[in-house]
């Protein structure tokens, strides 16, 4: 059995349907002695779906490969 496809295949299952990965990061607004504001900004990168239909095919290429 091999296992590396099937590997690609749950990663490319998964970045169909998750469909980005998101970040916050927090930035100082205003720094005045003992006063401070920040601010909290959501970051996302969405992933194409043509990547996880790449990676879900080459998963399934190494699956039928293996068995021949």
């Amino acid at each position: 059995m091999n296992k590396g496809g099937w590997i690609l295949i749950a990663l490319g299952l998964v970045i169909l349907v998750w469909g980005a990965f998101g970040f916050k990061t927090r930035e100082t607004v205003i720094n005045i002695g003992p006063i401070h504001a920040t601010k909290d900004t959501e970051h996302n990168l969405p992933y194409a779906p043509l990547l996880g239909g790449l990676v879900l095919l080459g998963g399934v290429a190494i699956l039928v490969s293996g068995k021949r």
